[in-house]
């Protein structure tokens, strides 16, 4: 048997054994419940001003009155109560936020608990919208939380995001076609929200930024979410929470299935839903934790008036305007009699993340990076440039741009072919700016 199937079956009879104890707790506690919960029901209604202000004496401190008013004022919709969600929520809800609203549709597993904010082994099994509520509650028994035990998409969202009127939209979901229909969705009701990008597989807290979705980097989520937005006609204007920590295999990779489930086929079928992951993203339990503080803190800052400046993409300026010059020397060197570059310096960016996933499609190699024309017999271009290493650079100058070989007998078929593919990309996504 499998490793990996083995760990599955063990976690799977641990996890059954686990719900089963609980629900039987629950059956033999369940009058007490009752009464608790009437109990917090009072407590909630009752609860006196006074206190409540000297439980947020801090943030009184930090806001003043004004902003503070303004905090308690807002009523705030997460979509997504996994890792980074269960922190939004509980740092809303600790922060003075009067109503939260939190749509999912998952159950908590033995799995969620590196991650989840307040999820205890008692938790497992039950809806994750219901394990939040019954834990903030007792944290803040004034704040109205409201769990919606269901997966959020389009044909409901008028009744989840616009119902009660929420003055804020928060995206914690994982899925991409699901996040860019909330997202879009969002935007084209000029509904305020903030999105979180991937915790996954990072681990370095101080590269973790604020910004706008175009600006982010060495963040595939948000690569793929800002492709599939952009053919929606959006390419800005949705502030996003992401790591610029550069991926590194060594460090975690997609977790693998055991060779039997692919022996069987149809993968897919042995996902919860259709179209989600079935294979596991590595998450260092930290990091979502870190997302759900720095979203929150947004929020706070925001609705607040006190001022935030995202320093997003600052540290990028100075080696995308190097790639750039890289380019115009280039045009020097090669005789061009037009010394201008037909490229912008802001698109160098995208040329770089967007198009060709910040490496050199030559090698793979992603440091000392250059922009070189391709074709000599066509002008310099979105779908002419390619981003190489400096001595890739020096060769395809001497053997191509300045000499008679032509690219085919320089390159092999693969790098020729994933050239083309990157540009044929680019053709297909140049008809949504």
């Amino acid at each position: 048997m499998s490793k990996y199937l083995a760990v599955g079956v063990i976690t799977a009879v641990v996890t059954a054994t686990v719900v089963e104890a609980y629900h039987k707790y629950q059956e033999t506690t369940s009058i007490k419940q009752t009464k608790k919960e009437k109990k917090n029901v009072t407590k909630s209604q009752s609860y006196d001003e006074t206190l409540i202000q000297e439980q947020l004496a801090r943030n009184y401190a930090f806001l003043g009155d004004e902003g503070m008013k303004k905090v308690r004022d807002q009523f705030v919709v997460v979509v997504g109560a996994g890792g980074v969600g269960s922190w939004v929520c509980t740092m809303l809800v600790r922060s003075g936020v009067s109503k939260i609203r939190v749509i999912d549709f998952d159950q908590v597993s033995l799995s969620s608990l590196n991650r989840h904010s307040v999820a205890t082994l008692e938790d497992v099994g039950t809806p994750k919208v219901e394990c939040l509520k019954n834990h903030l509650q007792k944290i803040a028994p004034w704040v109205t939380i409201e769990p919606i035990n269901q997966l959020w998409h389009l044909p409901n969202a008028d009744e989840l995001l616009l119902e009660g009127n929420p003055t804020f939209i928060v995206d914690c979901i994982d899925n991409i076609d699901t996040k860019v229909d909330l997202l879009a969705y969002a935007y084209d009701h000029k509904l305020p929200i903030v999105s979180s990008m991937g915790a996954a597989c990072k681990s370095d807290p101080s590269r973790i930024n604020i910004g706008d979705i175009s600006n982010t980097e060495e963040d595939s989520l948000a690569r793929a979410v800002r492709r599939r937005l952009k053919k929606k006609g959006i390419v800005s204007n949705i502030p996003v929470v992401f790591s610029a920590e550069k991926p590194d295999p060594r460090k975690a990779q997609l977790l693998p299935l055991p060779e039997e489930e692919f022996q069987k086929g149809k993968v897919d079928e042995l996902s919860a839903l259709k179209d989600f992951r079935v294979r596991i993203l590595p998450v260092l339990g930290t990091m979502p934790a870190v997302f759900g503080l720095t979203i929150v803190s947004y929020i706070l800052a925001r609705v607040s008036g006190y001022p935030i400046e995202p320093i997003e993409g600052k540290n990028r300026i100075k080696v995308y305007d190097g790639i750039f010059q890289t380019l115009a020397g280039q045009q020097t060197r090669i005789g061009e009699p037009d010394q201008r570059v037909p490229i912008a310096l802001k698109e160098v960016p995208y040329i770089v993340e967007e198009v060709f996933r910040g490496k050199s499609p030559i090698s793979g190699f992603s440091t000392k990076l250059t922009l070189s024309k391709w074709d000599p017999k066509k002008p310099v271009s979105l779908t002419n440039v390619v981003i190489m290493t400096k001595e890739e650079q020096k060769i395809h100058e001497d053997r191509i741009l300045n000499g008679n070989e032509s690219i085919s007998d320089v390159y092999d078929e693969k790098v020729i072919e994933l050239v083309e593919k990157r540009f044929q990309e680019e053709l297909y996504y140049e008809k949504f700016k």
